[in-house]
């Protein structure tokens, strides 16, 4: 109980927010936590801590591509455009992320938005680079690159048009029906084997989903997001992802199907993990919105996890370990293949790749 007190804060539970507490920065020397005892009878002032309105703040960073060599992760390069994500899960593993901005991984996360205005000039440096010879790149490899405030920045698809002018092939993984949005470039990348298009589908219930992930779309808008990328000719694959045991596990035979009715060709999936002060924010999500679940839910993870809530082992981190998570493997197996979702999507091909107009629009002689 003494460490629930301590990474939880006092705030009152925020509507339409993942979470509400500010947990400990593990890289801070200090913790504060708030005292609201004594405007116990002050409603409009506890109505206001309510009211936690997104702030965007600039992200000056020089670079725009990161690069990756951790061996079960299938990707070396990756473009995020924003730091922290409106989506609000409460079991985003990108959440310690925003403690290296000496934020919280909590609402400041989710609140607190950085934004890499540059990042379509950026792209277009790097694409520009003599050694670059068009390998793959995966937006969104920490946080969410349709999430809400694309529809005013429009940097993802400021992005893709930049690929789509140098024929740079790009793998994009969201959980927002809001790519559909760029159908028309993804349609046009996709002709020359350009582009592939990963959409995240937790469960199926729409209650669940609102509260476990209370800023994305529902899961009806993602599987429509499917149907339309599938007919546009633009490869889809489902992630259903993270399987949390005890909470969506069941739902593995249903997404699956839903997925490839949708028109989904290939399907994968992760093991919920709890790095750092995700933990404290899914567990304080779990007491609130599922208490008569939550000691089954724990022990179930623990059960995958070796007796823990987290793994940092390459090679079981993303799958778990444990009879339970052998059934969790097997089951999706069966079903994958029994829904067609087992075959791999087509290649995708740098063959085209052409280094953009500099961004100077001074061409090159040779």
């Amino acid at each position: 109980m003494a460490e629930k007190e301590s990474t939880l804060s006092l705030h009152p539970v925020l509507h339409g927010r993942g979470t509400a507490i500010e947990p400990p920065n593990r890289f801070a020397a200090t913790h504060s936590i708030p005292d609201y005892a004594d405007f116990e009878h002050d409603p409009e002032f506890l109505g206001e801590l309510q009211r936690v309105r997104t702030e965007f703040f600039l992200d000056d960073s020089q670079s725009i591509i990161s690069e990756n060599d951790s061996p079960d992760i299938p990707f070396r390069y990756s473009i995020n455009a924003y730091r922290g994500c409106e989506h609000g899960c409460s079991y985003c593993y990108a959440r310690p992320y925003h403690e290296y901005l000496g934020l919280n991984a909590g609402i400041d996360f989710e609140a607190k938005i950085f934004v890499k205005l540059a990042a379509p000039r950026l792209l277009r440096e790097w694409l520009s680079r003599d050694a670059w010879r068009g390998e793959r790149i995966i937006f969104s490899g920490v946080t969410d690159c349709y999430q809400p405030c694309e529809r005013k920045f429009e940097l993802t698809r400021q992005c893709l048009e930049v690929c789509a002018e140098a024929r740079q092939p790009v793998s994009l993984i969201t959980k927002n029906a809001l790519v559909v949005r760029d159908i028309d470039l993804l349609r046009q990348m996709a002709e020359w084997n350009g582009t592939q298009v990963n959409i995240s589908l937790t469960t199926l219930d729409a209650k669940l989903a609102r509260r476990l992930e209370p800023r994305t779309s529902s899961p009806t808008a993602r599987l429509r997001a499917i149907r339309e990328l599938t007919d546009a000719g633009i490869p889809v694959r489902v992630m259903t992802a993270p399987i949390i045991p005890g909470l969506n596990d069941s739902e593995v035979p249903a997404l699956l199907e839903a997925a490839a009715q949708a028109g989904a060709k290939h399907a994968a999936y992760t093991m919920l993990r709890l790095p750092h002060a995700v933990k404290s924010v899914f567990l304080e999500w779990l007491e609130r919105e599922e208490p008569l679940k939550r000691d089954r839910v724990v022990g179930l993870i623990e059960s995958v996890r070796d007796g823990k809530l987290n793994s940092t082992n390459y090679g079981e981190r993303m799958r778990g370990t444990g009879e339970m998570a052998d059934q969790i493997r097997q089951t999706f197996r069966v079903f994958a293949r029994k829904h067609g979702l087992d075959q791999q999507l087509p290649p995708l091909s740098s063959e085209h790749f052409t280094p953009p107009r500099p961004v100077s629009g001074q061409l090159t002689l040779f």
